[in-house]
C-alpha cells in the first residue's frame, strides 16, 4: 500500500495562507523599539550592496510595500547607470562599510560578487538591519558559521537568496518527498557541477584601473592583486573570464548553481539543519564525480554532466522512492508514472514566477512578511549555511581527491587536519571579520 502523505496539498495552501493572516493588522514602529522592525503598515526602507546583473534585477523586484533608499557598488559607473536607469533619488555609496549605517535604513540586500557575501551581512546584521544575501551565502565554512552566529545575537531575519525556498512548486515538491510520498527514498542524482580553479601561478596582467572603480575596496579579503578585466568582469561580460572562475573569490558552480540544486536535496530529504557524514570522488580530477552520504545511510550521486544537451534537472534533482521517481526543478516538478500526484498545485502558482518581474518577487516578500512577523523566512541564514556548507564540503573533496568524513554537528573533518585547514581563509588586512 503507498504510503500517506503527512500534509495534504488543501493543508499545504491552508497553512501559508493561516500564515499570512496571523500577521498584526498594525504594530507602530515606535513599539517594536528597535531599528529593522518596522510596523504592519509602514514601508521597509532598503539599501542594495552590489549594482550588477543581480543588484539591478533585485530593484524590481523589492515589493511595493519597500523602498530602495541606498544603493552602493565598488564600481561607480554600476550605481551611476541604474540610478540613471530608474531615474531614482537614492543615496549613492561606493563603500558598503558606511551603507549600513545609514541610520533609516530598516533592511540591507546583498548581492554583490561572493567574497563579500558574508562580511557585508555582519556588518548590517550588528548596524541593526535585516539581511537578504544572495546565494552562495559564504565564501568558505568557517565564515558561515560566524553569520549565522551575528544573525541570532543581534536578533536579525537573514533570508538567503535561494528562491525556489518560496516557490509553490518546489515547497510542495520537496515536501511531499520528504513526508513519505514516494515511499522510501532509494536514489538521489543530481548535475556534478564544476569547481573552481587556483588563480593563475603567473598572474594575469596589470591593466590600468577603471576611473570610478575603486580595486582595493573590490578586493575585500582577497589577496591583493594587478587590476584586469578578466578578473573583474562578470561572465555576461564576454572578457574571456569573471572572478567566478578563480577559488579566492568564488567556489565556482559547486556554490553558484549547486545553492540551488543542492538545497532542493536539503529540503526533500529534511536535511536543513544538518549535513552528510561523509563525502567522497569516484575518479580523479578536477571534474570528478562525487557523492556523499547522510547518517540515514541514503547516499546522494552527482552524476549528471554539467554540459549541453543538459540531463537530469539543472536547479534540483531526480529522487527515486520505492513507489515511484520525481524530478524537481526550478518552479516544476514531473513523475514517473506521470499521474502519480493526484492532487499536485494549480498551475498558476507557476506562472507567477515567471518572466524577470518575478524572479524572486514572492521570495522578497517573505524576507519582508518575516521582518515585520520576527518569524524564520523559507530560507533562514541556518538552511542557507547548511546548503553553502555542502557545497564548500564538495569543492574540498575534489581539491583533496580522497574520501572524507564530515561531523556536521562540529563541523570539523574528525581527525583530518589537512581537511581542516581548508574550512578557513586568510583574510587580507582591514578585512578580517568583526567579532559578532
Amino acid at each position: 500500500m503507498r504510503s500517506q502523505r503527512k500534509t495534504s496539498r488543501r493543508e499545504f495552501l491552508r497553512a501559508g495562507s493561516a500564515a499570512a493572516l496571523s500577521l498584526p493588522l498594525f504594530v507602530p514602529r515606535h513599539v517594536l523599539g528597535q531599528a529593522g522592525q518596522p510596523g504592519a503598515n509602514e514601508q521597509i526602507v532598503v539599501g542594495i550592496v552590489g549594482m550588477g546583473v543581480r543588484g539591478d534585477q533585485l530593484v524590481l523586484n523589492v515589493p511595493q510595500s519597500g523602498r530602495v533608499a541606498a544603493v552602493c557598488d565598488a564600481d561607480a559607473r554600476k550605481t551611476a547607470a541604474v540610478t540613471q536607469k530608474h531615474q531614482a533619488d537614492w543615496k549613492i555609496y561606493q563603500d558598503y562599510r558606511q551603507m549600513v549605517e545609514q541610520r533609516d535604513l530598516d533592511a540591507v540586500i546583498v548581492t554583490a560578487c561572493d567574497h563579500h557575501h558574508v562580511l557585508a551581512s555582519i556588518l548590517a546584521c550588528q548596524a541593526g538591519k535585516d539581511v537578504y544575501c544572495e546565494k552562495p551565502l559564504s565564501l568558505y565554512i568557517r565564515e558561515g558559521r560566524e553569520l549565522v552566529q551575528a544573525a541570532r545575537k543581534h536578533q536579525r531575519v537573514v533570508q538567503t537568496g535561494t528562491q525556489q525556498r518560496t516557490m509553490e512548486m518546489n515547497r510542495f515538491a520537496c515536501e511531499f518527498v520528504r513526508d513519505g510520498g514516494l515511499g522510501e527514498i532509494r536514489a538521489v542524482e543530481c548535475v556534478n557541477y564544476g569547481g573552481p580553479t587556483p588563480y593563475p601561478a603567473a598572474g594575469l596582467p596589470a591593466e590600468p584601473v577603471p576611473d570610478g572603480v575603486d580595486w582595493d575596496l573590490w578586493q575585500g579579503l582577497s589577496p591583493e592583486r594587478p587590476f584586469n578585466r578578466r578578473l573583474f568582469s562578470h561572465w555576461t561580460d564576454g572578457a574571456g573570464g569573471w572572478w567566478g572562475n578563480w577559488r579566492d573569490y568564488s567556489n565556482g558552480q559547486l556554490t553558484g548553481m549547486g545553492s540551488h540544486a543542492y538545497d532542493m536535496v536539503q529540503y526533500a530529504l529534511g536535511m536543513d539543519q544538518t549535513g552528510p557524514v561523509e563525502l567522497w570522488p569516484v575518479e580523479d580530477g578536477p571534474t570528478a564525480q562525487l557523492r556523499f552520504r547522510y547518517a540515514n545511510g541514503l547516499e546522494v550521486r552527482l552524476t549528471f554532466p554539467d554540459r549541453e544537451p543538459q540531463r537530469g534537472p539543472r536547479l534540483g534533482a531526480v529522487f527515486t522512492g520505492s513507489e515511484a521517481k520525481m524530478e524537481i526543478n526550478r518552479n516544476k516538478f514531473n513523475t514517473n508514472p506521470p499521474d502519480f500526484v493526484k492532487n499536485p498545485p494549480d498551475p498558476k502558482l507557476a506562472e507567477k514566477w515567471e518572466g524577470d518581474g518575478w524572479v524572486a518577487k514572492g521570495h522578497v516578500e517573505n524576507w519582508f512578511d518575516c521582518i515585520r512577523s520576527r518569524a524564520k523566512p523559507n530560507a533562514d541564514v541556518e538552511i542557507g549555511h547548511r546548503t553553502a556548507s555542502l557545497c564548500q564540503l564538495l569543492v574540498i573533496v575534489r581539491e583533496l581527491g580522497r574520501r572524507l568524513k564530515w561531523d556536521p554537528a562540529k563541523e570539523i573533518f574528525p581527525g583530518d587536519d589537512e581537511a581542516n585547514s581548508l574550512l578557513d581563509r586568510p583574510r587580507r588586512k582591514g578585512w578580517e571579520l568583526p567579532s559578532a
